[in-house]
């Protein structure tokens, strides 16, 4: 941290740091940023700078998904199963984690490929299923119905096999939005409650509780640095220049990315 406003408490110059930033603001393309001390946590201690870079905007989806929308109570919940769809990605590789290790969950995560496969059990997933033939998948693996699913793919395109899949009062949360509707009338007769999950609703509003994000980038820290969690970088790219921005958005935009991608600069 090189500098701080006349009003900040929780930090001071010389403090490492992370965080996931503000939409509303000027991002990551940039040397130096601004940001709110509220959605700021102390960098985890354990960790390399590319390392820690990786997890707060992940980190921070995944906790408010699990823990904010869907409600999970690690102690009411323990054993009851979760179906994460798009384990391997970047925010269904800490979901994963957090559902196994902090949620004490049964966890069942989607992947196709042998190295998506792979990187989803050791990230913690009980079960790998494959998301092409999703519902005969599932119920393979000895699951009738899961009782929560998070979606990190597309609404969409996985909805009717969500919808199939889902416990009756059970609960199913996405970030993937839709560009239509979504077919809310399905889950009525099963009584489902359905969230969306944006990690930046909190700055973006500024709600009363934005600073819960401070709170939970200290909380994902310390389970880092106690290594019940491990960040999820995959690869690293060197130089904050064009090439690397380009090559980041061409690996993200593949669909093919195993846990997240650094630039170090």
């Amino acid at each position: 941290m090189e500098a701080v406003g006349s009003d900040v408490s929780l930090f001071k110059i010389g403090d490492e740091v992370y965080y996931a930033g503000d939409i509303t603001k000027p991002g990551s393309n940039a040397e130096y940023q601004i940001i709110d001390e509220r959605i700021v946590g102390r960098k985890p201690k354990s960790l390399s700078i590319e390392e820690a870079a990786v997890m707060p905007l992940t980190g921070l989806t995944a906790w408010e998904i699990l823990f904010d929308r869907i409600r999970i109570n690690p102690e009411k919940d323990k054993g009851k199963s979760i179906l994460i769809i798009g384990g391997a990605g970047g925010v269904g590789s800490i979901a994963i984690q957090l559902a196994k290790k902090i949620a004490g969950l049964t966890v069942i995560a989607t992947a196709s490929r042998q190295e998506t496969i792979d990187w989803c059990k050791q990230q913690g997933a009980d079960f790998v299923v494959d998301h092409q033939d999703l519902i005969a998948s599932v119920h393979e693996a000895g699951f009738k119905n899961v009782d929560f699913i998070v979606d990190f793919v597309d609404t969409n395109l996985y909805w009717d096999a969500m919808v199939e899949l889902i416990k009756p009062q059970g609960h199913i949360a996405s970030i993937t939005g839709s560009s239509d509707p979504v077919a809310l009338n399905k889950l009525k007769n099963k009584s489902v409650s359905f969230s969306w999950e944006l990690m930046y609703t909190r700055s973006m509003f500024e709600t009363d509780d934005m600073q819960e994000q401070h709170n939970i980038l200290n909380k994902i820290a310390d389970l880092l640095d106690e290594g019940i969690l491990k960040s999820t970088l995959n690869e690293t790219l060197i130089g904050l220049n064009v090439e690397n921005f380009k090559k980041a958005h061409e690996l993200l935009e593949s669909g093919k990315t195993i846990g997240k991608i650094a630039i170090k600069f």
